[in-house]
């Protein structure tokens, strides 16, 4: 009984990392970059209430999956566009954008399907569960090869660290930064996705609940790196996986069992982020000289 208990243990916990993992990553590209992207909460939302729509209508979910991580490119495109052409505050833009999700997925239900609660059921496959979980867990060693190993991530760290040597050495700063975002709409977005056509069978208002949000403690935690940032997210899938089982155990309230992630995502921040360091530039808009 305590081997089934494990097994169920850790395999709640690589669903549930999943898209932390995912999340935190497209994070991680857009943060080495120099852009804060404090909207991953948004972009997922975006991404799993895409899915699940284009899903229904289409009725193949490798169809909503793809819609979904454009839908994802088109909203960091937004970000993208405020914080880098209009030098717009990064943080403000972030959270806009997460505040806009939480009532369109709603308004667009609502007219579509005569629901803002939630989308109808969707058609599941069992391949798509997994699928997205071996994309995330192959994407940490990818990212680390393409940040430390290729021509682009060496560009990338450049514009986060310092983007006047950057453009000086010919690099085009915005052109870096503009695919930075874009590809980390594309991953939140596919986090996104996984919770409604992977995990769930539908999209539900606000289902993200924070994920955005601890993925992005969770790039803090691991200091900006892949594989310390896939640690951090697989601590937190486990804190949340461990929530869940203690439901339904003893007399402890299940309010309080089920903020147990958002304290540990709460004292992680409050503990650590003086610990990381930040790209140089993160936040900072570059104005290139005349």
């Amino acid at each position: 009984m305590k081997n089934i208990f494990t097994f169920a243990l850790l395999a709640s916990m690589l669903r549930l990392a999943t898209p932390l993992i995912l999340a935190a990553l497209g994070g991680l590209y857009s943060e080495r970059a120099g852009i804060i992207n404090i909207a991953l909460e948004g972009l997922m939302l975006a991404g799993a209430f895409t899915a699940a729509t284009v899903t229904y209508y289409s009725r193949n979910p490798w169809v909503g999956l793809l819609a979904a991580m454009a839908a994802g490119v088109v909203v960091a495109s937004i970000h993208a566009v405020a914080c880098i052409r209009y030098k717009a505050d990064q943080v403000v833009t972030g959270t806009a954008i997460n505040i806009l999700f939480l009532g369109v997925p709603a308004l667009l239900s609502g007219a579509l399907f005569d629901s803002t609660g939630a989308t109808p059921q969707i058609p599941r496959e069992d391949l798509l569960q997994y699928a997205p979980m071996v994309i995330a867990f192959l994407l940490v060693p990818l990212t680390w090869y393409v940040l430390n190993r290729t021509p682009f991530g060496l560009r990338l760290r450049a514009v986060g660290e310092n983007p006047e040597a950057a453009d000086t050495a010919g690099i085009s700063v915005a052109k870096v930064r503009y695919t930075a975002v874009l590809l980390s709409g594309a991953l939140a977005a596919m986090g996104g996705a996984y919770l409604s056509i992977g995990q769930s069978s539908l999209f539900t208002r606000n289902m993200t609940a924070g994920r955005g949000f601890i993925a992005l403690a969770a790039l803090i935690f691991g200091k900006w790196r892949p594989v310390q940032t896939l640690l951090a997210c697989l601590f937190f899938g486990l804190a949340e996986a461990v929530a869940i089982q203690m439901q339904g155990v003893g007399n402890i309230p299940v309010q309080f069992i089920q903020i147990i992630p958002y304290v540990l995502t709460v004292i992680v921040l409050a503990g650590f982020i003086g610990l990381s360091r930040a790209p140089r530039s993160l936040g900072i808009p570059y104005q290139k000289e005349r």
